[in-house]
């Protein structure tokens, strides 16, 4: 008797386990989201039936919903409260992942110290320190508190029986990489057992009304580890950001059920601990009694936050034939388009054989094209050795033909710039309402912005006498 053939109902499957990508045969990249060795085996699906089961709760109008239940309750930190749209939500479940030694396990013994109360009792698991580690961070960052309870486990099984005993209003996981079960294949920060621990953790959270907050590890590229399915799964997803370097952070939200994804934290990290920076813009700026050559201040946007910055250049003769651009705090490809529009548009012949430096102050990082027009005057201003004038902030975009072009949030920058003591601002056109006080000058080019420029006879001496030869 021949052999009965395969149908398609009868071949197996294959499905990405990051985007759900299907296909005939294995493979071992997806071609659809680029992530290698997730596509998995999972046989045809059979096609079944699901019965009308007992509901839980009936369905009401939305008007005669409660919405008392969801009132979020504050973390205690005000710039977290910010990004998360005025703190935690009973349920809710908030991942925050960044890069090792950033400051999340720094932040979050804060967070649970200061959401600890009598009402409220915080459970603190850590999975990749012992208890006696955490708690020497916490008395150097006085995060000691009588309702926060420390527990160091590894077994998801028992991170929930500690649950079940300390009934917290607050769970901090540190992190959700480390806690495995036993029951699911795969080691710790696999992508089965995070989607299990995750699934976890969540179910309970919604059961209880327990808000919980998981830390994250990030991969070379600065995304979160672990299956993307991870950031669909929680009601909350931020970043860590900043410099090790450098005494700045900066919190981002990237998904937010209960809030915006518009609002930043920022926080200064220190031996103390972490302080959150409801005014961070002193970080960037350097007050001086004279101006100094090669210094521009703009003002840039962080979400919906105007911080004032500092952009510094510095040009120096170059001894090897290829002269040197390096960046700090910029994109170089940005600062390389302003060197070629002041040559081209400004006629600023100065710059091309010249070492040129350029960073930032404080260690914020410029991305916007907002930034553009302090960036061409601080090299300007760094190639005549002429200083700008004192108090005043260039905010504008630079295109290939030298026009200044218009930015969100003119007067948001504008509004932050004056109450830091600023009087002059070079904007581009139409502006709209400024500031009372505060002198503002309209440019539509570079050449209107360079008038603000000194003439320097130091850098015109040797022109004129070229001129004669």
């Amino acid at each position: 008797m021949a052999a009965r053939t395969k149908t398609a109902k009868d071949r197996p499957s294959y499905r990405c386990t990051e985007c759900g990508w299907q296909t005939a045969k294995w493979l071992g990249r997806c071609p659809e989201c680029q992530a290698w060795g997730t596509v998995e085996e999972y046989g045809a699906p059979a096609v079944r039936t699901t019965a009308p089961g007992r509901v839980t709760s009936s369905a009401l109008p939305i008007g005669e919903v409660d919405g008392r239940s969801a009132t979020a309750r504050t973390t205690g930190v005000a710039e977290l409260d910010r990004v998360l749209g005025g703190g935690l939500v009973p349920g809710a479940v908030v991942l925050l992942a960044g890069e090792p030694g950033v400051g999340k396990s720094t932040l979050l013994l804060d967070v649970a110290a200061k959401a600890a109360s009598d009402d409220h009792r915080t459970l603190y698991v850590t999975g990749e320190e012992s208890a006696g580690q955490v708690r020497l961070r916490a008395d150097r960052i006085s995060a000691i508190a009588d309702h926060l309870y420390l527990a160091a486990e590894t077994d998801l099984a028992a991170v929930l029986g500690h649950l079940d005993a300390v009934k917290p209003s607050l769970l901090v996981l540190d992190s959700v990489q480390t806690v495995a079960s036993p029951e699911i294949d795969g080691a710790p920060g696999g992508m089965a057992q995070v989607r299990e621990v995750a699934g976890a953790l969540i179910r309970a959270s919604k059961e209880r009304g327990m808000s919980t907050l998981l830390v994250g590890h990030v991969t070379k590229d600065g995304a979160i580890a672990g299956p993307r399915l991870l950031e669909h799964l929680v009601d909350v997803v931020l970043h860590f950001e900043g410099d090790r370097h450098a005494r700045l952070r900066l919190v981002r939200g990237v998904k937010n059920r209960y809030g915006t994804t518009d609002e930043v934290g920022c926080f200064e990290l220190h031996d103390e601990g972490i302080t959150g920076l409801t005014d961070p813009s002193g970080l960037f700026l350097t007050r001086r009694a004279e101006p100094v050559p090669g210094t521009c201040l703009t003002v840039t946007l962080e979400g919906r936050r105007p911080l004032v910055a500092e952009v510094q250049a510095l040009t120096v003769d170059s001894q090897i034939p290829s002269p040197r651009r390096t960046t700090s705090g910029l994109e170089t490809s940005r600062v390389s388009m302003m060197l070629a529009v002041l040559e081209q548009r400004g006629r600023i012949t100065a710059l091309g054989k010249r070492d040129i430096y350029s960073a930032t102050v404080g260690g914020v990082k410029l991305s916007e094209p907002a930034a553009d027009l302090a960036v061409a005057l601080a090299l300007a201003s760094a190639a005549s050795d002429t200083p700008l004038p004192k108090n005043l902030v260039a905010i504008g975009e630079v295109g290939l033909a030298g026009e200044v072009r218009r930015v969100t949030g003119v007067q948001r920058r504008l509004a932050e710039a004056h109450r830091l003591g600023f009087t002059h601002a070079l904007v581009p056109t139409d502006p709209g309402k400024v500031p009372p006080g505060m002198k503002v000058t309209e440019v539509a080019d570079m050449g209107d912005a360079l008038r603000v420029l000194p003439r320097s006879r130091r850098r015109e001496a040797p022109r004129q006498d070229e001129d004669r030869r």
